[in-house]
């Protein structure tokens, strides 16, 4: 069951991301996060420039109002997102 959580206006969720993919996607829910396939390989940080530019994009917010909040060195991370309700943000990824 995925997991999203408002703090102070902005929203905190998991997602698991799968790096070298053939293209960039919302695959589905794993455990209590999104999964996202990303083309970016996951060398020197493009990997997660990648992820936050492709959740901006999905989103429709600019880059900087997404950040990785942990789990900067692996395919576990928590996004965080200024601006959206969690429900918006459900509602798009989902």
């Amino acid at each position: 069951m995925l997991q999203i959580k408002e703090v102070n206006g902005d929203v905190f969720f998991k997602v698991r991301v799968l790096p070298r993919a053939s293209k960039e996607c919302v695959a589905g829910i794993y455990d209590d996060a999104i999964k996202i396939r990303l083309t970016a390989v996951p060398l020197e940080g493009k990997a997660n420039e990648a992820c936050r530019a492709f959740l901006a994009k999905t989103l429709g917010v600019p880059r900087s109002r997404v950040e990785i909040f942990s789990g900067h060195t692996s395919r576990n991370k928590v996004i965080k997102v200024c601006g959206l309700s969690s429900e918006k943000i459900k509602a798009l990824l989902t």
